[in-house]
């Protein structure tokens, strides 16, 4: 009785680390560069039930395998493109990141799904490579964001909506005169003054090979534990990456699809906690009438 007790326990928290998630993702539904994160669950390991001396002639007997419990594993960013909307501001920058990867068995581009990943048939993961603003953390470290809601401050420095300097391929903080309004910015992030057409700077943009390897610090930032392992690399002249000035990228957040999880999440709780009511009711009675007897 007891393992049920705590099986349905176990999926109460759960629930609420879903629901939590979820409320994450609806709370960004219009943050610039957010990425949708997904909570994935999974079992306890299972435990093989067996009966003793069972049949005659054989030690024991396996019954089957019982659950006993699940848990909220991780929550994995959906690094994915988003939707670019324009914004008429030169402050402001996009990248539309579709990098393609070659299949080594038929030299076809590889299909990636909606969530940025393809099983090849042997179960081989594979995800689309994303290219990322370099900035510098708060911490001092180097960041990776999506959100180029940027802006010049007082003395010169392209600056986050966070206060974090934006980086150039130097890997040295992006200092101008004047405003963004004195710049264009082409596709590949080179800046250029429009009084002398010269280029003054580029803005540094890294790929990452495998985004499902960063961590997500805050303030849209993400880092790399390991960048060798991660597939950290400078933007490459084959890279399908194109930066937009004047432009913002939406959140990845699907809003309909965030309302049903979150339901989901709710009934399943509720669902949960009937059923610890009910092994309360249980115990009530064995300890208080059947133990009367």
């Amino acid at each position: 009785m007891l393992r049920g007790l705590y099986t349905a326990a176990s999926g109460m928290i759960t629930q609420q680390r879903r629901h939590d998630t979820v409320t994450q993702n609806i709370a960004n539904i219009n943050t610039p560069g957010y990425k949708q994160v997904d909570s994935i669950e999974r079992a306890f390991p299972d435990m093989l039930l067996s009966l003793s001396n069972g049949d005659e002639g054989m030690t024991n007997r396996q019954i089957g395998r019982i659950n006993t419990g699940v848990l909220a594993e991780e929550s994995v960013s959906m690094n994915v493109q988003g939707d670019v909307h324009p914004t008429d501001s030169a402050d402001d920058f996009a990248i539309v990141s579709e990098i393609n990867l070659a299949d080594p068995a038929t030299g076809q581009n590889i299909p990636f799904d909606a969530s940025g990943k393809y099983v090849a048939p042997n179960g081989t993961v594979t995800y689309r490579p994303q290219a990322f603003f370099t900035v510098t953390g708060k911490d001092g470290n180097t960041g990776y964001t999506r959100d180029g809601n940027f802006h010049l401050n007082g003395a010169g420095n392209l600056l986050t909506t966070t206060g974090n300097p934006v980086l150039g391929t130097t890997g040295n903080p992006i200092t101008l005169q004047g405003s963004m309004e004195d710049y264009n910015v082409d596709s590949r992030g080179i800046i250029t003054a429009k009084a002398t057409g010269g280029e003054v700077g580029r803005i540094g943009i890294t790929v990452v090979n495998q985004p499902g390897l960063m961590t997500r610090t805050g303030d849209g930032l993400f880092t790399v534990n390991n960048p060798a392992t991660a597939g950290v690399r400078q933007l490459q002249a084959g890279d399908n990456v194109e930066i937009r000035q004047g432009y913002l990228e939406g959140s990845t957040v699907d809003a309909a699809a965030s309302m049903v999880e979150l339901n989901a999440a709710l009934r399943a709780y509720e669902s949960n906690q009937k059923v610890i009511q009910f092994y309360d009711k249980s115990l009530d009675k064995a300890v208080n009438e059947v133990g009367r007897v």
